[in-house]
C-alpha cells in the first residue's frame, strides 16, 4: 500500500493499482511519513512481488511500515 498525494488515475489505474481509500483526517501523521525516495519503492514491483517486505527492508531502510490496520465502518 502507498499514499499517493496526486491524482495518478491514468497512470496507476492501468497498472492494476486501485485507490481504496482517502485521508480524512490525520494529514498531520501522513506528513510525518518518510517521503525521501519519492516514487522509487513503486518502480520494481516484481522484486516487491516476489520478495515482499524483505526486499523493501533491505532497499529502503527507511520505509516507514503500517503494525496494524482496522476497518471503519
Amino acid at each position: 500500500m502507498f499514499l499517493n498525494l496526486a491524482d495518478n488515475a491514468q497512470s496507476l489505474d492501468g497498472q492494476g493499482f486501485s485507490p481504496f481509500g482517502r485521508v480524512t483526517t490525520g494529514m498531520s501523521v501522513v506528513n510525518k511519513l518518510y517521503g525521501g525516495y519519492g516514487d522509487k519503492p513503486t518502480g520494481d514491483q516484481q522484486q516487491i512481488a516476489t520478495q515482499g517486505d524483505a526486499f523493501l527492508r533491505k532497499t529502503f531502510p527507511k520505509l516507514d511500515h503500517i503494525r496494524t490496520a482496522r476497518i471503519v465502518h
